[in-house]
């Protein structure tokens, strides 16, 4: 429906149905010391073409510079298909499908979204889905700890994006849990084995194992996955579905699989526009299913024999359980989940697997060019996924506002969250570079540091 505004005599003619003088009359019980008065901040209207122009100029800030930077959002090709598809009126309108007899194509999609999950993840169930990685991590923590019963100690490797660690923190602290931060190696960019076992033999609810890790750096996730079973603890596996299709799922992590997979849907299909919008994907154990926040969809046949689908598990709070909720998730990022569903069925198994080693050999020929640079080294040796870590003998921030002015977005600064590690960058490289662009950049940070 489009909008129409109330005109002046609507307004007389409602207030005097109530019997209000006038609009402030109905704010009257709001105190005057907490009014905000006039908004003295806003700018006056603008017509249709002023406000076009406007738009205009500041979509012109998103310069088209050539981009290195991942640290949690990467850019990756999207099949022009994907977005033609996911616009359709039929999915980009629509909402929760709380009817499911008139929400068949959107609960079929998301059906198929989650058997892509579970198979990607090895997994048993997957849920879909959640707002980003970061609020996943959280919830899957949430869980563990649920299903713990006894332990409110979360072992959160330093590896773990900052970001990710810190929304973690802000919404499960306030439920009594402890995050209990375990440092790296400073050789290998990956979780220091020996200060993980100061913690053996303590009541600990769960391991976080992120895979890749924040540095591109992979963990050694079986020892980690058995090390927190043998501790009696849960192991939450955060992971990138891209390098999925090269690496071990997490259901197949140590002797017995990792218990909970979480982790940002953003690589497949979701394109930057300047910061989102992503979604998170939560995987689990078939033990752990009624633990699960957000909803599950079901496949079934009705009496005539035709397939149907439904919401078969949401115990959420606005329905029966109240404060007993899994979550506090009232929505999700079903538009996301549709366009990552048909990513997923256009590129396929194998296509997934190329994307995945391009980005990899990507990323291994920057490092190897960039550490000839004079004053460039890789920060960490070991095997790493599409993200690398740059040591610089000159100060990160002065050598990305060069790089910039050459047209090239040269990485992440890591030293504010990892100030022990001095100027250090983090770099990405996708299926998207080419050997020009590795060149570009490569010469750019030269100019960058020695001009």
């Amino acid at each position: 429906m489009p909008f129409i505004p109330h005109t002046e005599s609507d307004i007389r003619e409602m207030l005097a149905a109530i019997g209000a003088p006038d609009l402030e009359a109905l704010f009257e019980e709001i105190p005057a010391e907490l009014r905000s008065g006039k908004l003295s901040a806003v700018p006056p209207g603008m017509n249709e073409m002023q406000i076009t122009r406007l738009m205009s100029e500041r979509a012109a800030q998103d310069a088209p510079l050539l981009n290195f930077i991942g640290a949690g959002a990467y850019e990756h090709h999207i099949p022009a298909a994907v977005w033609k598809i996911a616009s359709r009126g039929e999915f980009y309108t629509a909402y929760t499908p709380y009817q499911a007899e008139a929400s068949q194509g959107t609960l079929q999609v998301l059906y198929e979204y989650q058997t892509m999950m579970a198979s990607l993840t090895g997994m048993d169930v997957s849920n879909a889905s959640l707002y980003d990685g970061a609020s996943g991590l959280a919830e899957a923590i949430l869980m563990a700890v649920r299903s713990h019963k006894t332990s409110h100690k979360i072992l959160v490797p330093a590896t773990v994006s900052p970001v990710y660690r810190s929304v973690a923190r802000s919404i499960v602290r306030l439920q009594g849990n402890e995050l209990v931060e375990i440092p790296f190696d400073r050789a290998t960019g990956t979780v220091d084995m020996q200060a993980l076992a100061a913690h053996a033999g303590s009541d600990i609810a769960a391991l976080v194992i992120p895979q890749p890790n924040f540095f591109g750096q992979l963990e050694d996730a079986d020892a980690l996955t058995d090390w927190a079973h043998a501790q009696g603890a849960l192991a939450i596996g955060l992971v990138n579905p891209t390098a999925l299709a090269l690496l071990k799922a997490p259901g197949q992590w140590g002797a017995k699989g990792a218990d909970i997979a979480v982790g940002d849907g953003q690589p497949l299909g979701s394109p930057l526009s300047s910061g989102g919008p992503h979604f998170g994907f939560i995987c689990c154990k078939q033990a752990l299913v009624r633990q699960m926040p957000g909803r599950i969809i079901g496949r079934t046949v009705d009496l005539d024999g035709k397939v149907g689908y439904t919401l078969t598990l949401q115990a959420r709070e606005q329905h029966i359980r109240r404060a007993k909720a899994t979550s506090n998730i009232c929505s999700n990022q079903g538009l996301m989940v549709t366009a990552a569903t048909i990513y997923m069925a256009l590129v396929g198994e194998d296509g997934l697997r190329r994307v995945a080693a391009a980005s990899h050999g990507n990323a291994s020929a920057l490092a190897v060019q960039a550490a000839g640079i004079p004053g460039v080294k890789c920060a960490f040796h070991g095997a790493h996924f599409h993200e690398v870590v740059l040591h610089l003998e000159k100060n990160v921030a002065a050598v990305l506002a060069s790089m910039q002015a050459q047209g090239i977005l040269g990485g992440h600064d890591l030293s504010a969250h990892y100030p022990e590690l001095g100027q250090v960058l983090l770099v990405c490289a996708t299926e998207t570079k080419t050997e020009e662009d590795l060149a570009r950049y490569t010469a750019a940070l030269r100019h960058a540091i020695h001009g």
